[in-house]
């Protein structure tokens, strides 16, 4: 009964992650079209909302009529027994429309940056040009870029919930004006 149970938990615990699918110009990318009874107004300024408030992980890019554009980032992180330390930053991109009843969104230009401990002993970009993850690993290091996808893949999954569970049930408050206070020295 006990073997059981402890093959039951490791059962759950490894759970597979599927890797992220390339598209039809070879790059990894997440996509996903929703339908909803939402209007399209709403949807965008929830979406610009929804932009804001992820502020240390996505930065406005591009915003049009037609579609909503932003940059992000993933740190990963390397783990050994207790200690966990930054290896490395994800930079992405995330691609937003909106149109009459559905929306779609797509998470692409994936790349890794390098980090490495600076003087002061923090953890900083080694470089500022990116390794797309579309790259084939060295034989040295294929287990790690690997690892590397598959976490990728799991933040895009868990992103996308995140996303869709705003997107549906968060209303936008409009701003309240700010309240006057009358400050008079004499008060007869």
């Amino acid at each position: 009964m006990l073997m059981l149970l402890l093959g039951l938990s490791t059962l759950l615990f490894a759970q597979e992650i599927a890797p992220l699918p390339k598209d039809e110009t070879g790059k990894y990318t997440y996509y996903e079209v929703v339908s909803t009874a939402v209007s399209q107004d709403t949807l965008k300024a929830r979406m610009q909302n929804f932009i804001q408030k992820q502020k240390k992980e996505l930065k406005p890019a591009v915003a049009s009529a037609k579609e909503l554009v932003a940059n992000g980032k993933l740190i990963i992180r390397k783990s050994m027994a207790m200690l966990s330390h930054p290896s490395g930053e994800i930079a992405y991109r995330l691609y937003f429309e909106a149109n009459h009843g559905k929306y779609r969104f797509w998470l692409s230009d994936f790349e890794f940056f390098p980090y490495q401990k600076d003087r002061y002993g923090n953890f900083v970009p080694s470089t500022t040009v990116g390794i797309p993850l579309e790259t084939e690993a060295k034989k040295w290091n294929a287990d790690q870029w690997d690892e590397y996808r598959l976490q990728t893949s799991k933040y895009a999954t868990e992103f996308a919930t995140r996303l869709k569970d705003y997107l549906i049930n968060k209303a936008v408050q409009t701003p309240k004006p700010p309240e006057k206070k009358v400050i008079s020295k004499t008060w007869d």
